[in-house]
């Protein structure tokens, strides 16, 4: 296979999550539009929901949280899952509040998320990330966005379990958390 690329925004679909189930769904704090690029939250990114600051960010003592919106979409003609994003121009004053989702051990999606992209138009290559079956993943704390693990890395842990593909065709891949 090859690096992993995508047009348009990131996509999820929930296969088991387990804090759908639980009622673990938090959406009541503003994103800090300072952290995040070009002030967009896309579907399968990860933040933290930080009660003392009062924000949804990257930092904070908090857990990583799976940033999974309700899609608004207005006409199901010609719009599709990569065409959503939650995007700070859409609100007034830039306030987005994003919906994120707790996750546990043996919980499993499936995403194409990987990398930042700023349109629903372009293509976006997560260079150097070629999910393979066995590949392993964590968050990187500077965009929320997924990225290799290292062999430092023992915590929050996501592993590929099946190279799939999304509803619109493009190639996505299903994730089990394993720490």
């Amino acid at each position: 296979m090859a690096d992993i690329s995508r047009k348009g925004f990131g996509q999820v679909e929930p296969n088991h999550l387990s804090g759908i189930v639980e009622g673990r769904i938090y959406a009541q704090l503003p994103a800090d539009n300072t952290v995040f690029t070009a002030k967009i939250l896309e579907q399968g990114m990860f933040a933290k929901y930080d009660m003392e600051h009062g924000k949804v960010n990257l930092a904070g003592d908090g857990e990583w949280l799976l940033v999974y919106n309700e899609e608004q979409k207005y006409d199901e003609r010609y719009q599709m899952h990569k065409d959503y994003a939650m995007k700070g121009s859409d609100f007034i004053d830039d306030v987005m509040v994003p919906r994120l989702i707790a996750t546990e051990i043996g919980d499993i999606y499936t995403t194409n998320t990987f990398g930042a992209n700023t349109s629903n138009t372009a293509t976006v290559t997560a260079a150097g990330i070629d999910p393979v079956v066995g590949t392993k993943f964590t968050v990187d704390s500077t965009t929320g966005y997924l990225k290799v693990a290292g062999a430092g890395d023992t915590t929050f842990i996501w592993k590929v379990v099946k190279d799939y593909t999304m509803p619109d065709g493009q190639r996505g891949v299903k994730l089990q958390r394993i720490a």
